[in-house]
């Protein structure tokens, strides 16, 4: 009989890989980043883990065996969804793998900008002792979190240990812990004059596709700072950079931008009120561990049962 066959198109520590082969011992798997191990497999592979553009093909093969794609993201805004959707291919994300680098990397950024750290570090390189008029704090500020999934929650969560007041944002509206109040997603511009910063942690679909523009930025506070984690089409970039340099927000650390790599010629660079990474934002030395051991194995035990995966099934008609 045929072996039934996995695709894991990552390089992995010998014991995740032996946790694998536990769940599926009688199963062949393929494991590697380099292509030329798992290429020549991919019409024959029932789940595959690890998005790479040669599968786009596969998948639309008409004697194609892929039944299940583990994306080694949390956004899936770069996969074929249309394609998947219509060949019955259920899709799951690494959502969830990010909350603690993310939100660690959200208050790097909020703490650099209020407590000058960024300009410092210019100055050290420069011999300069200057104090930079450092004077902000982030104790008893409102933070607006757009978008409450699980770097929302764990973001919420070390602010309330700063003493901030926590706002919100999420489709449903439904209250989540560490969260004072909760809005819908109709109700954005209501809560934006109301926040010190705001921070976006969504997901890119056709909903949040240039949710920030002109109009936002106007809705925020001029000493307001603005964080983006999330994709960089959800925001207008040059009317970020507009509001930036006619001081209607004070100041924004981004992680994501409309095109990456970030362009030479791309006034951010330059902004002494702009902290600039790399979409770096996720990096964990715990991410392999934390695709397969939180995410992957728990859904491929039920996948296997043909039971419903129960971590980060995709609804095709939401887009996350």
């Amino acid at each position: 009989m045929k072996k039934r066959k996995l695709i894991i198109t990552q390089n992995l520590d010998d014991h995740l890989i032996e946790k694998i082969h536990n769940v599926v011992p009688d199963w062949e798997v393929i494991i590697g980043q380099d292509q030329n191990i798992w290429e020549e497999h991919l019409h024959s592979a029932e789940v595959i883990a690890g998005w790479k553009k040669q599968i786009k093909e596969a998948c639309k093969s008409n004697d194609t065996s892929i039944r299940w794609v583990q994306a080694w993201s949390a956004g899936v805004n770069s996969l074929p969804l249309g394609l998947l959707k219509d060949r019955n291919i259920s899709v799951t994300s690494a959502n969830g793998v990010h909350a603690y680098p993310i939100s660690k990397t959200i208050f790097a950024l909020i703490l650099g900008l209020t407590r000058n750290i960024h300009t410092y570090v210019k100055n050290q390189q420069a011999k300069t002792w200057h104090h930079a008029n450092l004077k902000l704090e982030i104790h008893q500020k409102t933070i607006g979190i757009i978008g409450v999934g699980a770097i929302g929650k764990e973001t919420a969560k070390i602010a309330k240990a700063f003493g901030m007041e926590v706002l919100g944002v999420r489709n449903s509206g439904i209250p989540s812990e560490y969260v004072d109040n909760m809005y819908s997603s109709d109700q954005l511009n209501e809560i934006l004059p109301l926040c010190d910063f705001v921070v976006v942690t969504l997901p890119l679909t056709k909903d949040t596709t240039y949710l920030f523009g002109r109009d936002q930025f106007k809705q925020m506070k001029n000493t307001g700072v603005f964080i983006n984690i999330g994709r960089g089409q959800i925001v207008v970039e040059n009317e970020l950079i507009d509001a930036l340099q006619i001081g209607e927000i004070a100041g924004a650390g981004l992680d994501v931008f409309e095109t990456e790599p970030l362009q030479p010629d791309t006034p951010l660079w330059n902004m002494d009120n702009v902290i600039v990474t790399p979409h770096t934002a996720g990096a964990t030395e715990h991410y392999d561990k934390r695709v397969i051991e939180d995410i992957f194995i728990p859904n491929f035990k039920k996948y296997v049962q043909d039971k419903p995966m129960p971590v980060n099934l995709l609804d095709f008609n939401k887009g996350y």
